[in-house]
Parts: structure tokens; sequence; C-alpha cells
């Protein structure tokens, strides 16, 4: 019987898990899938930990002793999610040590309310590396305009960075310029540059869902001939930037002096639309030196019957840049895709965290009375 996530494994993409919970981490589930499905790290967002901690009541007991602590609903946002990510890191740490520290590991978001402020995040990011303690973590700090210098000022910290909601290549390059400076200034602050790891996840998904919306609203055939092709396109245009970046003297000479480079991430990456294969953004994205994270369903559908091709990126440039000479062509405003992108992954993520605020308070009142149980009430 093929493997298929170590044929995919040995092609150079890095095989990522989108989700944690503590249930996951009680019963084996994420050592299960480190072991016997080449999943070597794990992405979180606000999203993933609303629901965790709104469908579980694996955190009762740590609900009770924080209520009888009188902790804050944030303060105990921040201490559940933590100790989830820390043991999820430690989970996670022979596939760090087994790749020098490029893999196992594992992303906590800093608060989305902040991704307009970049003095904010910052200092969030460094109590988070600090409450957390673990050096196979990721801080994830989103790619808007305010987060870019907050991406420089983290990495020259000596602080690992997960940069995500990037949509737009014009926008990766920033991120790429951001992470380049902040290895340049974790160099002249003394740090040890192999211990600082990057990635930059570019959403994949969400793009077609956006521009199909588009493209069915224009109802041409030209237009409909075009839906399922932009998220692709896009992200393989990302890795040219990507190779063009990571080949150039600048990086060539952090390189020297030990940087591990800032791989792009592939996220977002089950299919909306069921018309689509439920692997084609694992499928249509192999290349070295990638990581792929994605929900179990994912995984366990690729293990079952994706298939790996060789590289499908490189080589794919040309037609890349026709599909948005095209898009263009029949009225597609890429640019105005993208930003509406950016604007709904922070507001979606802000919505998460708020019910999350929300569904801990009630837990944690619960908790203090006795009423009923914290996981009743989340």
């Amino acid at each position: 019987m093929a493997d298929r996530l170590a044929e995919l494994s040995a092609q150079g993409v890095a095989v990522w898990l989108d989700d944690l919970s503590r249930p996951r981490l009680t019963t084996g589930s994420l050592k299960k899938l480190l072991d016997e499905q080449h999943v070597v790290g794990v992405t979180t967002n606000p999203s993933i930990f609303q629901k965790a901690l709104s469908d579980a009541d694996a955190y009762d007991a740590q609900l009770k002793d924080l209520a009888a602590q009188r902790a804050t609903v944030e303060e105990a946002v921040r201490l559940m999610t933590a100790r989830d990510v820390r043991d999820a890191c430690d989970v996670e740490r022979p596939a760090y040590d087994a790749s020098n520290g490029l893999d196992g590991r594992v992303s906590i978001e800093v608060d989305p309310r902040k991704a307009h402020e970049t003095e904010s995040t910052v200092a969030e990011a460094k109590t988070l590396w600090w409450l957390v303690d673990r050096e196979n973590l990721f801080i994830k700090i989103p790619a808007t305009l305010a987060g870019l210098p907050a991406i420089t000022a983290t990495l020259a910290e000596g602080i690992s960075v997960n940069v995500t909601l990037i949509f737009s290549l014009e926008r990766y390059r920033a991120v790429m310029e951001a992470f380049l400076a902040g290895i340049e200034q974790a160099k002249a602050n003394g740090h040890d540059l192999s211990k600082i790891g990057s990635v930059a996840s570019f959403f994949v998904s969400r793009v077609d869902s956006e521009v199909d919306k588009r493209l069915d609203k224009i109802g041409s055939d030209e237009a409909k001939a075009l839906k399922g092709k932009a998220a692709i396109a896009n992200a393989q245009l990302a890795y040219e930037a990507y190779e063009e970046i990571f080949g150039g003297e600048r990086w060539k000479a952090l390189a020297a002096a030990g940087a591990q480079p800032q791989r792009p991430l592939w996220a977002s990456t089950s299919t909306k639309n069921p018309e689509y294969k439920d692997t084609i953004y694992v499928e249509e994205l192999i290349a070295p030196g990638t990581v792929n994270t994605m929900p179990e369903s994912v995984i366990k559908a690729y293990a079952d019957h994706g298939e790996t091709r060789g590289n499908t990126i490189s080589g794919q440039y040309e037609a890349a840049r026709k599909v948005f000479a095209d898009l263009k062509a029949v009225g597609v405003d890429f640019d105005d895709v993208v930003k509406v992108l950016e604007t709904e992954g922070v507001d979606k993520f802000e919505q998460s965290w708020k019910e999350l605020l929300e569904g801990v308070d009630k837990s944690l009142k619960a908790a203090a009375t006795g009423s009923k149980s914290p996981s009743d009430a989340a």
C-alpha cells in the first residue's frame, strides 16, 4: 500500500496539521499523526481555539483553578491556549530535532484585535514567547501593514515567526523583506540565527472562493472557464518570488551566518467548492522547501487518494501569469480581491476571538459558582 504522505514529504513538502485541542493531546492523536502520517508541525488560529474550547470538557479542571485564582477572561484564554501549544511543542520536539529546527514547530497567534497595532503586537509576541517557553514555537503575526514592522522587530529579538494572512504577491514580497531585515537585526543583536525559524502563510482556497464568486457574477463562458484557477496560479507565482529572493546575495550572506530560510506555507488548503478535488490544493502546490498545513480531513484524503506527481510549481510561472491576464481581461480586479480577503481574514479572527472570550467568560463564572459544568456553559 502506497504511503502517499511519505511520497509528498520526499518531494520537500512538510506536512503540518491545521488544528489543535486538548483532547488531541491527551488522547495521543497528535503523536499518532506524527508517528504514522508524517505530520511535522502544527498551526493554530483564533477560530481553531474558539472551537476547541467550546466543544471540549477537557478544560474543566483548569477552568476551575483559574476561577479560584480569580483570573480575568483574557488571562484564562492565554493560559489555556499556551498550555495546549506548549504540550504540542513537546510532542513535535522529535521532528524539530530531526530537522535541525526546520520542522516540529507549533504556532500561537497574537490577539487579532491588535492586527493594526505594531507596538502592541511586538509586546504580545514577546510575552507569548516567554509564556510558552519552547524554542520550537512560532508566534503568528498577520501580514497587515502594521504587522510588517512587527515581524521585523519580533525576529530581531530572536523570536521565531509565522506570518499569516498573506494573499497578494506584493504583500508577500514585503513580508520577505521584513523577514530579511529582522534576521539582519537579529544577527547584529548577537542571536543564534540557526535557532530562528519562520514561515510565510500564503492563503489558497479563499482566493478561489472570492474570485469564483466574481466570475459567476460576470457569467460569460470565458469567465466560467477561469474558475478554480486563481488560487493555484497565485501561489505558484509566490513560489517564483520566493526562489528569487532566497537565491539572492542578501540571503546568501545570512545563510552563511547560519540563518534558515523563511519557507512558503500553503494555508487554507481545504477545498470550499465540492466540485473541486479535495486534495487539489496539495497536489498542485508541490515543490521543495514548502509547508502545507492541512485540516485532518485533508491529511486523510491525501493519504487515501492523493497524487504526488513531482514538482507541480516550478515551470508553471508563465501559465500562471496568463491566468491573471485572463482574469483581468474578463473584468476581475484582483487587487480588490486580495484587499477584501485581508479585511475579511482579520475580521473573521477577531470575531472568533470575541466568541472565545465570551465562551470562556461564561465557563469561568460557572466554575466559580459551581452552578453547572464549565463545558455546559461554554
